[in-house]
């Protein structure tokens, strides 16, 4: 795996082989996220919330592009101790990882962020609840996005705050706003 742009661009990671829970997003679909992204934030400026972690494949990519505060929430052990691990080797500093269940974080949460990408499970049977909580939770910034990670099955266009939608192949990204 590698870091598309940025400081750390063209960086490469290995994730252990015995993460079988992973799925980490493709290099084509994450290339397509953050050209719009970057038409669409200042990275500089904003705070963001990766759940669903995994690898940290994106927030690596919003560090690198020079993103002011990373949390990452992941409930692996392992992959969160990759995760670490990776972070101290890029010397990524403004990362914060917190080791819990996605919906135990969501429900405890009371800050608000400028950005928030999920990339769960796809087989996750409680995906569905993802917009609901983050929306209704107030969990965005004004201005801020939503960024949740699916496969064509879903459809989340009549969701609040449902913006739009971009397909890459099996992979396909669901844009909500506040």
């Amino acid at each position: 795996m590698r870091i598309i742009s940025g400081r750390l661009g063209g960086r490469r990671f290995l994730p252990p082989t015995h993460m079988p829970h992973t799925r980490p997003t493709t290099d084509i679909a994450k290339e397509g996220l953050f050209n719009i992204l970057q038409n669409r934030l200042d990275f500089s400026a904003i705070q963001t919330l990766d759940l669903f972690a995994g690898t940290g494949s994106i927030s690596y990519e919003l560090a690198s592009r020079g993103v002011l505060q990373l949390t990452l929430v992941e409930k692996d052990l392992q992959q969160v101790q990759f995760i670490k691990k990776t972070l101290a080797a890029f010397e990524i500093q403004n990362a914060s990882v917190v080791q819990q269940d996605v919906f135990q974080f969501l429900q405890q949460c009371t800050q608000t962020f400028d950005f928030i990408f999920a990339g769960p499970p796809y087989a996750l049977i409680a995906i569905d609840e993802l917009p609901k909580i983050i929306i209704s939770k107030k969990l965005l910034s004004p201005g801020g996005l939503f960024v949740l990670e699916h496969t064509p099955r879903n459809n989340y266009q009549s969701f609040a705050g449902f913006e739009r939608e971009r397909n890459y192949g099996t992979t396909v990204f669901s844009f909500f706003v506040p």
